[in-house]
């Protein structure tokens, strides 16, 4: 759809007549119409706030809730000096902190379909991060497997995990989840610390993710553990910034 097109079909017609609700939930329909109509394509531009007001006579305290509505929900996204953009289908997902699981697993108790590309799976010898984080011995090797994951087809995140080789002795048996097969050899972990930070993609992790480089993204260190305590899993990942919200439940501590 072109700029003309997308002013067209908000200028015009009965849409704030027939519909119903605050006028920031009929201007949220009218958008919404357009993208299952098709009319609005995947990744489409909109419309800065300012045009959309104009072009409807609604306020920009009406056009802006309901846009902020439209990313709330998933269905548009905006990037920082580029505006506003129909989203691109890739699934936006909630992820606990509190729970120690996998992205097969997370995404399959979303009804997504979970896949990977490998771009790693080997043994090879560690690097100096690698022999501190598994707190490995002079001369062992470490288990690599790095690839890109995606959840009904669309690139997610990039996860470059690294354990111990008699751990994972074998790194090409795995094919799915990783914690299945660590699980089936009595080793999968039982707790987690992760590092949390805001990054901006570089050209390569971006050209992966299908994002733009500089896009936001999230870098998650973690490093697993048995219920010895040994290392057993120390995990790199590159996390989209437009598909993931990570949510942390907070008590309040006892005084």
């Amino acid at each position: 759809m072109t700029a003309e097109t997308i002013e067209t079909f908000l200028r015009t017609g009965d849409w704030m007549q027939r519909a119903v609700g605050p006028r920031y939930v009929r201007l949220r329909k009218r958008i919404e119409e357009g993208i299952e109509n098709g009319l609005l394509a995947e990744s489409a531009p909109l419309p800065a706030e300012r045009e959309i007001a104009n072009l409807t006579g609604l306020s920009r305290v009406t056009v802006r809730r309901a846009m902020q509505d439209l990313v709330d929900r998933g269905i548009v996204i905006q990037r920082q000096g580029s505006g506003s953009f129909v989203a691109d289908g890739t699934p936006r997902v909630e992820q606990s902190l509190s729970r120690l699981t996998s992205f097969t697993e997370d995404m399959n108790r979303r009804g997504l379909e979970s896949s990977s590309e490998w771009l790693e799976r080997g043994v090879h010898t560690p690097s100096p991060e690698e022999v501190m984080a598994l707190a490995l011995s002079s001369g062992e090797a470490v288990a690599r497997i790095s690839r890109l994951r995606m959840a009904n087809d669309r690139p997610m995140a990039i996860e470059r995990a690294s354990l111990p080789i008699d751990i994972l002795p074998r790194p090409q048996e795995v094919e799915a989840s990783l914690y299945e097969v660590l699980e089936r050899d009595g080793n999968r972990p039982v707790r987690a610390l992760q590092r949390i930070s805001a990054i901006n993609l570089d050209s390569a992790d971006a050209g992966l993710l299908g994002v733009e480089p500089g896009a936001a993204g999230l870098r998650i260190v973690r490093t697993s553990y048995l219920s010895n305590r040994r290392v057993v899993e120390f995990t790199r990942s590159i996390y989209r910034g437009d598909a993931y919200d990570f949510v942390a439940e907070l008590r309040l501590a006892n005084s």
